[in-house]
């Protein structure tokens, strides 16, 4: 029986990482979890400065084909290394993956996996987080001084530079793909209730 996909998109800081959490948490060992920025492209031969300078919300920066050929692998019932990458460094760890198994439930989470058509087709079910631009900048750039070791003006010229104009080309207009809208993101306690029993009654 083909695994059930459900993919989540929405720009960044929107709230997929909590709803996918959610989700999985709830499903339990029936799942997995795979989140597209796994597969940023390797940039171990970069300089840190040049890595600085990568766009990384334009689809160019994601290894997408790799992405959708572990997908079909693991939709085909084999085993997939998935890799590992460091945001710190902005670059992928060479020396370590993830080894997945199949499981009858697969979650993607991804601002661009709406983008791509041949990723888009392997998804049985389509989310859409839809937050407020203000306060998904305030939480990436929250995120990303707190964990990504970031300075405020980096994050500032990163969001102008990049993630704005990128969300505005790429992400927003593949809104129109989504199954179902979610508003106020991985808070909407009673939108994620909703998606569970939905999916629920898709696996049986």
């Amino acid at each position: 029986m083909k695994p059930f996909i459900l993919g989540i998109a929405g720009g960044t800081g929107s709230g997929k990482t909590t709803i996918a959490h959610k989700i999985k948490d709830h499903c339990n060992s029936h799942s997995i979890y795979i989140p597209h920025d796994r597969y940023y492209k390797d940039q171990s031969e970069k300089s840190m400065q040049e890595r600085e300078k990568t766009n990384y919300d334009h689809p160019d920066s994601l290894d997408t084909d790799l992405f959708v050929s572990q997908l079909k692998h693991l939709i085909n019932g084999k085993t997939v290394e998935i890799p590992e990458y460091d945001f710190t460094l902005d670059t992928r760890d060479l020396e370590k993956t993830t080894r997945v198994s199949p499981a009858p439930f697969i979650i993607v989470e991804g601002i661009l996996i709406f983008h791509e058509q041949a990723l888009r087709d392997l998804i049985d079910l389509k989310i859409y987080v839809d937050v407020p631009a203000d306060i998904r900048a305030l939480r990436r750039t929250k995120r990303d001084i707190e964990e990504r070791g970031r300075t405020l003006d980096f994050c500032y010229a990163q969001y102008v530079t990049y993630t704005r104009p990128m969300h505005e080309k790429f992400v927003e207009p593949s809104k129109e793909y989504a199954d179902i809208i979610v508003p106020r993101g991985g808070k909407n306690e009673q939108a994620v209730s909703t998606l569970i029993h939905t999916i629920e009654k898709r696996l049986k």
